[in-house]
């Protein structure tokens, strides 16, 4: 196996969106990003995923989005919790939304279709680190609100799972601790 893969498995780091700055992938580096989702396994090929991007003309709905669902869940939010939750909106250069299409076709169950989603994301991260780009995923309270349904217009099969972000980090993660291959494997 390329030595230069295991580099980049290695290198990889998740950056929260806020510590990821321009510049992020242009339209070919994405485009490259997508043709390694594209490479997910995908029992039944169904492909019951899709990523939405998110461009910056449109950062301001989904910060109102990101505001509205603080709001109903906490009513006595102050602005200065509303402001940080509309600026979320606008933290990395390249934002997607990884969404899970559940529609019920053929026997595949909800979770084979929720690791073919998490192998294209992971593909997509791989990707993007070895073109040179910084990435992070990022989820929260406000991925299944109403707001955000309506926003990407998402089908009743459909779930919005987590963000997806590319960008320039803004300082170098420090490599985490993982965990040895005898601590997660076992012999039956």
């Amino acid at each position: 196996m390329s030595e230069q893969l295991w580099t980049w498995l290695a290198a990889r780091r998740n950056h929260p969106q806020r510590r990821l700055l321009a510049p992020g992938p242009d339209a070919a580096a994405l485009a490259r990003i997508f043709e390694a989702a594209a490479q997910a396994p995908d029992h039944g090929q169904l492909r019951p995923w899709r990523f939405i991007i998110v461009p910056l003309e449109r950062r301001a709905d989904l910060g109102a989005v990101f505001e509205r669902a603080l709001a109903e869940r906490d009513p006595a939010a102050d602005e200065e919790a509303r402001t940080r939750a509309r600026d979320k909106a606008f933290h990395a250069p390249c934002l997607l939304v990884a969404v899970l299409d559940d529609a019920p076709k053929g026997r595949i169950p909800t979770a084979e279709k929720l690791v073919s989603l998490g192998c294209a994301v992971q593909n997509m991260l791989t990707a993007a680190q070895a073109l040179g780009f910084a990435s992070g995923l990022a989820s929260g309270a406000a991925m299944d609100s109403a707001g955000m349904r309506d926003l990407l217009r998402l089908a009743p099969h459909e779930q919005a799972i987590c963000f997806v972000a590319f960008g320039t980090s803004m300082a170098p993660r420090p490599p985490r601790e993982r965990p040895r291959t005898e601590e997660f494997v076992s012999v039956l």
